[in-house]
Parts: C-alpha cells; structure tokens; sequence
C-alpha cells in the first residue's frame, strides 16, 4: 500500500486506512475493493491512461468506478465558478477544493469500495496538496486537512517534462489553463514563462511528497504503450492479474 502509515496495517487487508483520524463512515466498515490513484499535470496523458486501464481491469473481471476533482455534485459547478471570478483567497479555494474530495469519498468511494470495485481516481489528494503548497500553505496544514483521506492501494505520478507539457496542451485545446500556468501567483506576465515556472513547482513537491508517501513515479515523456505497460504492471501485482 502507498503510504508509510502503511507499516501499521491490521491483519484484515481489506480494511482500509487513513492517513489519520478516520471519517464515521469507516469504523465499521470493511472495503474489499482497490483504490488506484493517476496523478500528473495536464498534459501528461491522465485521461488517456485512465480509460485504457478501465477497459484492462474489466476485461480481467474487475468493476471499475471513477473520481477526479471537481466532479461533486455538491460543489463542482460552484468551483467552477470560483475558478472564473478569481475573487477567493487560495485558503478558500483549498477548502473549496477538499469539500469536494470528501463529498466524492463519502458518497462515491467508500461505497464502491465496499461493493468491492476498482476506484481509479483522475489524480486525488496529493495534487490538491502540492497546489496548496506551492501557493503559499503550510504543508503541516494540508496534511492536517487531507488527513482523513484513504491511504491508496497504489499511486502512480505520471512524470512529464514541462516543455513537453506545453507542447500537449497545445496540440490538444490550442491554450494554456490560468490555473495550471500559475497565473495568480504572479510569477511572470508571460503565459508560457508562468507554466514552465508553476510545473517546476509541482514537480519538485511531487518529488518530496513522494520520499514522505512512497508512490510511484513514471516516465510519462514516452509514447502511450510504454506508458500503459508500466501501469498495468505494477497495478498488476497487487491484483495478480498479468500485464
């Protein structure tokens, strides 16, 4: 399991374990499914990888269910929203953001993990955490946040260089995301400066985060095969399924 707190696991595997104290709706609960993490910037081929693993696992007789961020329908559209003003101070932002992960945890992981699926999650709460990071918050305070949070079965961080980031994004929509080029945070006037900057950012925090929390980190500058074999190999061993 990803995580060091992951030393501490009971006998009973199919409990799961959080990073600290543990939501109500997990004292009684015991989850036999899997929960499998993607993370990675915009760019680095989340969504491709996601949807080639999901017609992998079923094909294996795996149920698979799917989380990402901003998808509650409790908060996703207000989010969105937010997003567009650019009036909220980036704590409310953060919070904003960690309502949305919980509600999806609550409603939509914890029961499919319960009924036993596979829950590939479009990147979780160490994204939420590098951005908040970046932008200025303790990361004691992010931790204390996400503490709740399950610890995953496996998190795999797909690594793309930042160059190579603006030349996907471009191909596909054309632009560059405010939020993703770290446009508020005044680092340079200049778009394309600001991503490159912002990216290097997140990466050196996804580099630390990975020494405190142990996920996997993959090249993702190779083509989708390459790519999509290393996933399906090491998620493969945890499932005992073959690549």
């Amino acid at each position: 399991m990803a995580g060091k707190i992951a030393r501490n696991a009971p006998a009973n595997r199919s409990r799961k374990i959080t990073y600290g104290c543990p939501l109500p709706e997990l004292h009684t609960t015991n989850l036999p499914g899997k929960l499998f993490v993607v993370e990675g910037a915009d760019g680095s081929g989340r969504s491709t990888h996601i949807r080639l693993l999901s017609e992998w696992l079923e094909s294996n007789g795996h149920a698979v269910e799917h989380m990402g961020l901003r998808r509650s329908p409790l908060l996703a559209n207000d989010i969105e929203q937010a997003k567009q003003t650019n009036i909220l101070t980036h704590t409310t932002m953060s919070l904003f953001y960690a309502t949305d992960f919980f509600d999806q945890l609550v409603h939509e992981i914890i029961p499919a993990l319960r009924a036993g699926y596979v829950v590939l999650a479009d990147r979780y709460i160490y994204t939420l955490m590098a951005r908040d990071i970046v932008r200025g918050s303790s990361p004691e305070w992010t931790q204390n946040l996400y503490s709740p949070a399950l610890i995953p079965d496996a998190v795999c961080y797909l690594s793309v260089e930042p160059k190579q980031l603006v030349l996907r994004n471009f191909e596909k929509s054309a632009s560059l995301d405010y939020w993703e080029s770290g446009m508020d945070l005044g680092l340079s006037r200049d778009m394309f400066d600001s991503f490159l900057q912002f990216q290097q950012l997140l990466q050196a925090e996804f580099t630390r985060m990975q020494k405190r929390y142990g996920f996997e980190i993959i090249n993702a500058n190779r083509n989708v095969p390459s790519v999509q074999k290393a996933l399906r190999t090491h998620l493969g061993r945890i499932l005992g399924i073959s690549a």
